[in-house]
């Protein structure tokens, strides 16, 4: 492995000094500043922000102009917030809250958008009900789905206003679902000059963070907007694209950056010691030729790499014997402790095998539009199992009635003040509360057999909770169906949207239908994954943090999935039809997908990293690792 590159602090000083040239109000300049893992994006946004509050603060805050700035969570907008410190010249929100901020007030026009959007959706499942098969689970579903777009146009009939809560869940047909908004705010900026005119004379700069990740229909409009509007409108986006991990975000970022835009680079990594950048630096070189360099004042690190079969019969005892080989050699003790070390999966799926949903994740993947949703744990859906049952079912079962109560004053239509004053149970007004949670609890929810659709038809039946858009198809009172056969998966099937909860399509309907026939049991391990709360990390959980030791688990077997495949990366598998047309293209693929995936895992390590790889072929994985220099032969242990 060849020496690695090395600079000062101070090495990119000079991207923040364009970045600060391009935030002139008298010369709006959009720019794309490329930031690699570890170099300080974040920072820079924050310096940015304070040398325009030197620069020009004063002037804005007169005129009552703003630097908008936009991100993709709430973490990363409070982290924002917490760094540049409160000031009303730069508002801080994520991309949905900004979204419904500037649409909320157009109520007659999002009617329009939806009579004219919603017939589309019907149309298609009306086709779908055509070609599938009569009398299945799936074929009632679609018919319940008709069915509720169906009064959802009858309702749209008359003057409607519209309610959108951006940080949690959107229940009843005059809410937006988080799509809808994002969807409705870019066709507003496409074509409403209203709109046009306020973001550019109240916003002259918009600076979106993670912006590999940001949703392309948006992105595509705001690029449009700062085209029209040169001079007076500038957008800045601060990302990495190896870095993108969202399926709704745009694959193809860089390229559609027009040419007269500013292009800062930051290329030193603050984090990583010299052999993990190293190797992140050959991960990537053959997506975009960029290349980090490190501190000088930086460790040089240790990597490793243990190779096994793909057959190793206790997985979990093969990784604590990596941890101890690990401690040897780094004479770090800390390698033996599992609090110490932060273990990352390179897909989704083999931490649902290994922690305990993979059921119910699989069952919800089957549809690709469900994908971002799936990954946050945010979908309505999901959240009304995690955040309002379990936490119920938790505090019931450890006998806690100031905890049930408080849960369900904070989370139930059953404590409404109009709800209780209509009760005819003047004597016993909770009553309908205490037969909810005793009912609840009668199911039994540790057994695999109580499934999510029994404990749905119970909180449904009792009125505990309000029941998502998602969900609503499911809890009719309806004759039973046979099960539908499942949809063939195509190796290719992508999407760049997220869950479209009042969209109801005929593969998200067989998606919640296959989910509600899974142990409801899975929950708690599942809500612990996503919150980044379990042994194993998320992608979009760690991105942005560092770990002084990190062990990567690379385990096609375990994942089970089609978007993603490390054993392909690796040259161990052949490569589909598929796989070598995205290549020759440049476009995206699971070979793509999967390097970006291991590039981020990887770089997250501070001192040491070891990356564990299980095959079906492992020597056919060894020589590929050594022939294409990821690793050296002192580097590898084959097991």
């Amino acid at each position: 492995m060849a020496d690695i590159e090395t600079a000062p602090a101070d090495f990119d000083d000079g991207a923040d000094a364009q970045i600060r040239d391009c935030l002139n109000p008298a010369n709006p300049q959009s720019f794309f500043l490329y930031a690699g893992a570890g170099s300080g994006k974040t920072r820079s946004l924050k310096n940015a922000l304070d040398a325009f509050r030197e620069d020009h603060g004063t002037a804005f805050r007169r005129s009552g102009k703003k630097i908008a700035v936009i991100t993709y969570t709430n973490a990363a907008a409070n982290e924002i917030a917490e760094r540049v410190g409160e000031d009303p010249v730069f508002p801080i929100s994520t991309i949905h809250s900004f979204c419904w901020k500037h649409i909320g007030t157009y109520h007659s026009d999002i009617q329009a958008w939806l009579l004219a959007t919603l017939p589309v959706d019907l149309a298609e499942l009306h086709e779908k009900q055509a070609r599938g098969r009569a009398g299945t689970k799936a074929a009632l579903d679609r018919e319940r789905a008709i069915a509720s777009i169906t009064r959802r146009l009858e309702w749209l009939r008359t003057p409607r206003r519209f309610t959108y809560n951006p940080n949690g869940d959107n229940f009843g047909q005059d809410s937006l679902s988080h799509s809808e908004v994002l969807k409705i705010t870019a066709a507003f900026i496409e074509n409403k000059p209203s709109m046009q005119a306020v973001l550019v004379n109240k916003y002259p700069f918009l600076l979106i963070d993670e912006s590999q990740d940001t949703n392309k229909g948006l992105l595509e409009a705001f690029f449009a907007l700062a085209a029209s509007n040169k001079g007076m409108f500038a957008v800045g986006l601060f990302g990495d694209m190896m870095q993108r991990i969202f399926l709704d975000g745009h694959p193809e970022l860089e390229r559609l950056v027009p040419e007269d835009w500013a292009r800062p680079v930051k290329r030193l990594n603050h984090r990583s010691p010299q052999r993990v950048i190293a190797l992140g630096n050959v991960l990537r070189a053959p997506i975009d030729h960029q290349s980090q360099v490190a501190r000088e004042d930086s460790d040089v690190g240790l990597v490793r790499l243990f190779v096994a079969s793909s057959s190793t019969p206790d997985k979990p005892a093969f990784e604590r014997q990596v941890q101890e080989r690990m401690a040897e050699f780094c004479g770090d003790p800390d390698w033996r402790d599992q609090a110490g070390v932060k273990a990352l999966t390179l897909e989704h799926h083999m931490a649902a095998s290994r922690y305990g949903f993979l059921e119910m994740f699989q069952a919800l993947d089957r549809d690709s539009r469900l994908s971002t949703g799936l990954r946050t744990g945010e979908m309505a859906g999901l959240r009304l199992f995690t955040e309002r049952v379990a936490p119920l079912v938790a505090a019931a079962q450890a006998n806690n009635a100031f905890a049930v109560m408080a849960h369900l004053r904070a989370t139930s239509p059953l404590l409404k003040r109009s709800a209780i004053a209509e009760r005819s149970i003047a004597d016993d007004p909770l009553q309908p509360i205490r037969a909810g949670v005793d009912a609840l609890l009668g199911l039994d929810t540790e057994s695999p057999d109580a499934t999510f659709l029994t404990v749905l038809q119970c909180v449904a039946e009792h009125g505990l909770f309000e029941i998502p858009a998602a969900l609503q198809p499911f809890v009719a009172d309806e004759p039973k169906a046979d099960a539908a056969a499942p949809e063939p998966t195509s190796e290719d099937a992508e999407s760049n949207e997220e869950e479209a909860v009042a969209e109801a399509s005929p593969e998200s309907l067989e998606a919640w239908r296959a989910f509600l026939e899974t142990p409801y049991h899975q929950t708690v391990p599942f809500a612990e994954y996503v919150s980044d709360r379990g042994p194993f990390g998320t992608h979009q959980g760690v991105k942005g943090l560092e770990f002084d030791r990190v062990l990567v688990i690379l385990d096609d077997s375990d994942a089970r999935g089609f978007l993603f495949s490390y054993d392909k990366l690796f040259e161990a598998k052949p490569l589909s039809g598929t796989d070598r047309k995205h290549l020759a293209d440049g476009t995206e693929g699971g070979i793509t997908r999967t390097r970006r995936l291991l590039y981020v895992t990887c770089t997250r390590a501070q001192k040491s990293l070891a990356l564990v790889a299980y095959s079906e072929d492992p020597d056919t994985l060894v020589a590929s690792a050594l022939r294409n220099g990821w690793f050296e032969v002192h580097e590898i242990e084959r097991f």
